[in-house]
């Protein structure tokens, strides 16, 4: 009926202009839309029982043999009408009210027959659907046209995300930046439930967190590393589709077991003492003096959102960017402070005054002083069970600063100890006698390296590759090789005596293009070229760091290290090629103090400033000041600054 009433209408539209006219107008008065009941059903009935006859022919389809009818296999449905698919388009409520408003105020065989003309669209299959709209179309005037391109415009979009799988949606979402990702978390709850998964911003925070980003260039500061790594394994498996409530010690570590701290015993068996405080903890197993027994809380996954993670670490990195941070100044020692380091909650300091003292960070006070040593305290270093410290008087003291016991003593240097660092079971000490000591906890041995022709300032143990950088007044640093006790590189290049020595995490990169023309900085090597390993993809070749690396199990030294010297300047080289990359100019007096991580470099100096400075550009990002004296030592955290100076004060600033 539909169809054949089209011919019709066409026909009084060529009559003139006039019939135009009152087709456009809607003139109900001169056309006429109505249909009879009987003709309706004779028209329409047996259209609608040919293609949906599990709705009109509800016998269940039987043909005039009486069998059952079987479905055409290659039906096939659009993206709207698929009836497999979860997320088909749901009805527009405002649009369906209007459209039952205007309905209802037509007569009732108006209504019947839209509805006739509904029912047949409905019903029909693809290519008749075609054909009706071909004709319908051609039948419309310019305003209707604008009035369904008004409409078609907002229909034929697509909520992709809600009709792909989530394991695509996701895979999506990870190409977008943190703004684009906020945005679409306002599109409706489907996006904000795709848009604020784990998934999502886990690899968000894998590429943003202690690294800069290659695409934005942005990084935030340290993450726990370990909870990366620990939840990197189910939020794989739950971005496949897999594992979405799975979880396993596999996944999730066990907890950590602090070492219990040896009491103070005689001179014989303070080496076997410092050895068992030394060895470090055996991957994935719980020590047989630590209950196994943990509370059940503790192996539930982590509840907290990643995206709050992520929006803390952007907080912290932001106030990092403009200079905002809570300060607070620290009391008590009567001579210069020359050295500190601090973790979460606690930080300890060493003096000129001869004492070790233990703060709270949070409220400020004094724990403990640590006193034992004769003259002033030059450097030391702490972890949860033990505190190593070295001093003029020529001793190395191993203290459990939680107790405030001094648990051994050892005078080895023939002059004051002015640096020392321990990495795992290796502890390395500097001395004004020239010389690097190396403590081994696991053997319980100990040889000295000489190569140096003035005081040793600052050594760096890697105990991964057995290797141990050192910096001297003789304006050289040396990579020693700890297995071959020799000598690998000099690096020379300031032109004032070095005071630090830093290196830089393994997974920092350094582009080639970004090198400085250097100003004659160089390196020379002890050793011969050697038959070498195959360069991989994630190291370089051994050779150029001697004989005792073409085993192709070694890891390498550290790539990059960073070293400041009294000629004022800071210096970022490559170990691999002995290359000075680049040299930070800013400070106006020598730099006694430096520390680095992934993001920034930060340097103390005689001119009483502190400077933040990109680790890539060499550009000097904030100074602080406020230091009375030189800048004498300082520490870097991800959301801390600590720095001690010759005024007696420690200045901790928390971003």
């Amino acid at each position: 009926m539909f169809l054949d009433a089209l011919p019709a209408l066409q026909g009084s539209n060529t009559g003139g202009t006039d019939a135009g006219q009152d087709v456009c107008q809607d003139n109900h008065e001169n056309i006429s839309i109505s249909a009879s009941s009987k003709q309706a059903e004779q028209t329409v009935a047996p259209f609608l029982a040919k293609h949906i006859p599990e709705q009109y022919a509800p016998a269940g389809g039987l043909d005039s043999s009486g069998n059952a009818k079987v479905k055409d296999p290659n039906t096939k449905y659009c993206y709207r009408h698929r009836p497999d698919l979860k997320c088909r388009r749901q009805a527009n409520e405002p649009s369906m009210d209007q459209l039952q408003h205007e309905l209802e105020d037509l007569s009732q065989s108006d209504q019947q027959a839209i509805a006739h003309v509904w029912s047949l669209f409905s019903a029909a299959p693809a290519k008749h659907r075609n054909l009706m709209l071909q004709g319908i179309l051609t039948q419309c005037c310019f305003p209707q046209l604008s009035y369904l391109s008004t409409n078609v415009r907002d229909l034929i979009r697509i909520d992709f995300l809600t009709a792909l799988p989530p394991e695509i949606s996701y895979k999506v979402l990870c190409f977008l930046d943190t703004t684009s990702l906020c945005k679409a978390a306002q599109v409706s709850q489907r996006w904000r439930s795709l848009a604020d998964d784990d998934v999502v911003w886990h690899r968000m925070c894998e590429q943003h967190i202690d690294r800069k980003c290659t695409k934005c260039g942005w990084g935030l500061p340290l993450l726990e590393r370990k909870r990366l790594r620990a939840s990197k394994r189910q939020i794989q498996l739950r971005a496949t589709g897999r594992g979405l409530n799975e979880w396993s010690p596999d996944i999730t570590p066990y907890p950590e077991a602090a070492l219990e701290v040896v009491p103070n015993i005689g001179a014989k068996d303070q080496m076997s003492a410092m050895a068992e405080l030394m060895a470090p903890l055996v991957k994935n197993q719980v020590p047989s003096r630590v209950t196994t027994q943990a509370d059940d809380s503790y192996f539930r996954p982590r509840t907290r959102p990643w995206k709050d993670v992520y929006k803390d670490r952007f907080r912290v990195g932001t106030n990092w960017k403009h200079g905002r941070h809570d300060l607070k100044i620290f009391r008590g020692h009567q001579n210069g402070v020359m050295c500190l380091q601090f973790d979460d909650s606690v930080l300890i300091t060493g003096s000129y005054d001869a004492t070790i003292k233990v703060w709270d960070i949070a409220t400020g006070e004094e724990i403990r002083t640590l006193k034992g040593h004769a003259s002033g305290i030059r450097c030391l270093q702490f972890d949860d069970s033990k505190l190593i410290s070295g001093s003029i008087d020529r001793t190395v003291k191993i203290w459990d600063w939680r107790k405030g016991e001094c648990i051994a003593t050892h005078a080895v240097h023939s002059n004051g100890i002015v640096g020392l660092h321990f990495d795992s079971s290796l502890l390395a000490t500097a001395s004004m006698d020239k010389t690097i000591k190396i403590w081994n906890f696991t053997d319980s041995s100990r040889f000295t390296l000489r190569g140096h022709t003035d005081w040793v300032n600052a050594v760096r143990v890697d105990s991964a590759s057995r290797t141990v950088l050192s910096a001297s007044d003789d304006c050289t640093v040396k990579l020693w090789d700890l297995d071959t006790k020799s000598c690998i590189k000099t690096f020379e290049g300031h032109v004032g005596q070095v005071q630090q020595v830093v290196t830089l995490p393994h997974d920092f990169d350094f582009e080639d293009t970004e090198v400085d023309d250097n100003d004659g900085a160089s390196s020379t090597t002890s050793t011969q070229s050697h038959p070498q390993c195959p360069q991989s993809a994630t190291q370089p070749i051994a050779e150029p760091y001697g004989r005792g690396f073409t085993a192709c199990d070694r890891q390498m030294p550290p790539r990059y290290m960073l070293t400041g010297a009294l000629d004022s300047t800071i210096r970022l080289w490559d170990t691999y090629t002995s290359r000075c990359l680049r040299t930070y100019f800013g400070h106006v007096e020598g730099v006694w103090a430096l520390a680095a991580d992934s993001l920034r470099v930060v340097s103390g100096a005689e001119d009483r400033m502190v400077k933040v400075w990109d680790t890539r550009s060499g550009k000097c990002e904030r100074t602080f000041t406020g230091h009375a004296g030189p800048i004498s030592c300082l520490g870097l955290s991800d959301n801390r600054m600590c720095t001690g100076g010759d005024d007696n004060e420690v200045r901790v600033y928390s971003f």
